[in-house]
């Protein structure tokens, strides 16, 4: 519910008791008001999640709702404390467990030593409020308690997290809309696969070892595919280091814990100018000169931009922290503590578990309170992994980001380090891979062969399944009706009902949408209005059903060239397969290799000068030249077929012109290696990754004839390649979710 809507909702409701004065709220909702408008506290969310089992209706909730607008003052964040929290922490304190496809109920007493601590552990760290007054530009936040793990399906990509509180333009979203939709849902995750994209949907047919394919399990456990990133240096990303390095600038670490969380959060709102305080004032209980110098340095510290000064106040002493240069001191607040003599960016080696690196940086800004776009990376990784990788951010101190350590579950941050400049993307070397395949069925000359031909030949530079989607909806469709300028098709193409793996509030908005085609009404069926599909239906209600490219420029920029690079990776995939069944593995007259950034065609006298690794393939596009032979027409007719222009990919929007690229067509993974391993325990790890090695955990040891078998292989890869299509090649068989979900499902009966 929009928060004008709310508005509009008081005001009927004070009509109405205006015009009969004697009715009057019941005393129960009443009663409850004062703990639905507290902040994010812990205490009070638990208060009011214990009167769960009540179940209050939607009804009451609306009318709270409309009862307690949000004071200007207050941080849109807290406004979506009573809706949002019903929902999350009903199922945390009655112990209802949601996961797709089934519904288990727990007691509470039956929780897990090491559940309790996991709980314990993120309510003692969580902040008092997320940056939301401060994050204008802030991406786009999936965690309701950041860092904990997320329940998935065997094989799924990716998590529920129906519980979410989001917020966008200022608009509260009704937490509870969504609620009793994933207790409906009892198909499995297999069988809403079976839906889904295959190989051969996009154009991945060919392989170029001889070798007996087998197969195994990718992606069992999340655990099971690891990324460490490879710099600029070449050097492998790993955390081995935990510790922050002595600065006599830095704060100590009281700091970080002398304020109390109403402290925090009155500190921050002054900061941001957020009420009409012109200063705050915070008793010093033990006054002593120690004490009061910890105050001072946690003020100046956590909140850049307010100065402090000490007062004696009726015999009392007191901090008063205050803003010494107005409003301009937010335009860089870290300068007015940060000492010159330090680089202006920490850098430092993120270890994540089951997060993309989006999401993690959200977290990490959330509990920071900064902005994300301080943040700089070389590269994103996979979500359902374990990854490490470099990050830089801008005048963070170290010791601030060693805290999270404690607050934070399935992230660890190290090996810090302070330096001039921050990290840019691409400036990568690739990445090093350790995945381990489970419940072969190879025998140990069949992976031998298929090693060996990884290492010597490589495998097909394949854009991998994860740039298409996972539902029967492929992406590439929509970019291909952008590219023609089918606007009504790329509304009804991402909107329309779909069969597959989707979240059962996408499931009701899509139908909502095909019964009714009132954005407005469809959009009412969303909690999270961040996805794709509400930025779209947000745009139609604003711009009207005769404006949809308007209303499609609402997604973000980098969403919407998804589409159309999607549509460029299916065409290279059926290019690709159409040259090695024409050409095979060697290169031909014709063919293209790069001189630098210049492509150029191979002449018949310099053929020998060239191998198949040195052959690249345009994707489509207006800067790019094609291969001087028969796949130079299979372009051409591809792209004529899907009524496009191949002289002419210019788009008279200018977003959506395509300047190309090239692609190399065959790729050699380096530092290749492999290990057969045999395990009775299929939910045991069979390797140590950097937080194991850190805390000093054994190796894994491994039966001598176990139940099942598994291969764990390490191979490293250059930038933009997809390790799934190396691990194809070694299997010979279909990576996709459809497929992979098939045979997680069949082991595991």
């Amino acid at each position: 519910m929009g928060l004008g809507a709310a508005r509009r909702g008081a005001a009927r409701v004070r009509a109405r008791r205006r015009a009969n004065p004697s009715r009057a709220p019941p005393s129960e909702a009443w009663t409850a008001l004062p703990i639905l408008r507290c902040s994010r506290s812990w205490r009070c969310r638990v208060v009011f999640a214990a009167a769960a089992p009540l179940r209050p209706n939607r009804r009451f909730c609306s009318l709270a709702a409309r009862f307690e607008p949000r004071p200007r003052s207050q941080a849109p964040g807290s406004h979506k404390c009573f809706l949002g929290v019903l929902k999350m922490e009903t199922t945390e304190v009655t112990g209802v467990s949601l996961k797709r496809g089934s519904l288990a109920v727990e007691d509470n007493e039956s929780l897990t030593a090491a559940e309790e601590v996991k709980r314990q552990k993120v309510s003692e760290c969580c902040p008092s409020r997320g940056p939301d007054g401060l994050e204008s530009d802030a991406l786009p936040s999936r965690e309701n308690v950041p860092g904990q793990p997320e329940a998935v399906s065997v094989g799924e990509g990716k998590n529920n997290s129906d519980a979410q509180l989001e917020e966008e333009d200022g608009e509260e979203e009704d937490g509870l809309s969504g609620e009793g939709e994933e207790e409906e849902e009892v198909e499995s995750f297999a069988d809403m696969m079976k839906h889904g994209l295959t190989e051969l949907d996009v154009g991945i047919t060919k392989f170029v070892s001889s070798h007996q394919g087998f197969s195994g399990i990718l992606k069992e456990r999340y655990s099971d595919f690891v990324v460490h990133e490879i710099g600029k240096d070449g050097r492998i990303s790993h955390l081995d280091d935990l510790s922050v390095p002595v600065d006599e600038e830095d704060p100590s670490e009281d700091t970080v814990t002398v304020l109390t969380a109403e402290e925090k959060q009155r500190l921050e709102e002054l900061q941001l100018f957020k009420n009409k305080e012109t200063s705050v004032a915070i008793e010093v209980i033990e006054d002593t000169k120690e004490k009061r110098t910890v105050i001072h340095q946690a003020i100046k510290s956590l909140f850049p931009g307010l100065e402090t000064k000490t007062e004696d106040r009726e015999g009392k002493k007191y901090i008063v922290a205050y803003h010494a240069a107005g409003k301009k001191a937010l335009a860089n607040p870290r300068k007015h503590s940060w000492p010159k003599s330090r680089g202006s960016y920490c850098h430092f080696v993120l270890y994540k578990e089951n997060k993309d690196t989006m999401d993690a940086i959200n977290v990490l800004s959330k509990y920071l309170r900064v902005k994300p776009n301080i943040f700089s990376y070389m590269g994103t990784k996979d979500k359902r992994a374990i990854t490490v990788q470099e990050i830089a951010v801008l005048k963070i101190t170290a010791q601030r980001l060693a805290h999270l350590n404690k607050c934070l579950m399935n992230f660890k941050l190290g090996n810090f380090s302070y330096q001039k400049n921050p990290l840019k993307l691409g400036e990568l070397q690739g990445n090093h891979f350790t995945v381990v395949l489970r419940n072969i069925t190879g025998t140990d000359d069949q992976v031998q062969q298929a090693m060996n031909s990884l290492r010597q030949i490589g495998f097909i530079n394949y854009y991998g399944m994860q740039r298409f989607g996972t539902t029967a909806v492929p992406t590439y469709q929509v970019g291909r009706a952008i590219l023609q300028n089918s606007w009504t098709e790329v509304m009804d193409l991402i909107l329309k009902p779909r069969s597959g793996a989707e979240k059962g509030y996408l499931v009701k908005c899509r139908e909502e949408w095909s019964k009714t085609k009132d954005p407005a009404t469809a959009l009412r069926k969303l909690p999270v209005k961040r996805c794709v599909e509400g930025q779209l239906l947000r745009g139609l209600s604003k711009y009207g059903m005769k404006n949809i490219v308007s209303a499609f420029g609402i997604i973000p920029r980098n969403n919407r060239l998804m589409y159309i690079h999607s549509y460029q990776s299916y065409v290279w995939n059926n290019m690709v397969s159409k040259r090695i069944e024409e050409y095979g593995l060697k290169p031909v007259p014709g063919d293209l290799v790069l001189k630098g950034a210049t492509a150029t065609h191979i002449e018949e006298e310099d053929i020998h000068n060239y191998s198949i690794h040195d052959v690249v393939m345009p994707l489509p596009g207006f800067d790019v030249i094609y291969p001087k032979h028969k796949i130079s027409e299979s372009y051409r007719e591809m792209l004529t077929a899907d009524n496009l222009d191949i002289d002419n990919m210019r788009h008279k929007i200018r977003d959506y012109s395509l300047s190309g690229a090239y692609r190399k067509i065959i790729i050699r993974p380096q530092n290749v290696s492999w290990e057969v391993v045999e395990y009775d325990d299929p939910k045991i790890p069979l390797f140590n990754t950097d937080v194991d090695n850190l805390e000093g955990k054994p190796p894994p040891v491994f039966a001598s004839e176990g139940k099942y078998r598994a291969l764990k292989m390490d191979f490293s890869l250059p930038p933009s390649t997809y390790a799934t299509m190396a691990i194809r090649e070694v299997l010979k068989m279909d990576t996709s979710i459809k497929n992979q979900s098939q045979l997680n499902t069949t082991w595991l009966r």
